[in-house]
């Protein structure tokens, strides 16, 4: 996938993100959130801004466990860029493991390998 069909993917996704706080849908929030993560993880640039939004909407829900845990991975992102260790579908989440690799939904999956 490309970095621009990256961003295409990832505004949808920032769409859904909108749509869920105007309802104050935490869930359907952060899932989008986390989707944007799995899309952005390639691109450092893009992975850092997905790890910022997180932590904004963690500061807006004052969750402060998961505002620390976006704070180290905005630390670790260039680190696991530099050394080609970013685990693949990590949802980017302070309640998992920046480490721990994580099956993509097949939604995303599909478009993210869509060469048409």
């Amino acid at each position: 996938m490309t970095r621009d069909e990256a961003r295409a993917l990832i505004a949808e996704e920032a769409a859904v993100f909108r749509v869920a706080c105007a309802d104050r849908d935490s869930t359907t929030a952060w899932q989008a959130l986390e989707r944007t993560h799995i899309v952005s993880q390639p691109y450092l640039t893009l992975h850092l801004a997905s790890h910022c939004a997180m932590l904004r909407y963690a500061l807006h829900e004052r969750d402060l466990r998961e505002a620390i845990g976006q704070c180290l991975r905005i630390v670790l992102a260039p680190l696991g860029a530099i050394s080609g260790r970013l685990p693949v579908g990590n949802t980017g989440r302070a309640k998992v493991s920046a480490f721990r690799p994580m099956p993509i939904p097949q939604d995303l999956l599909a478009r993210m390998n869509d060469k048409s």
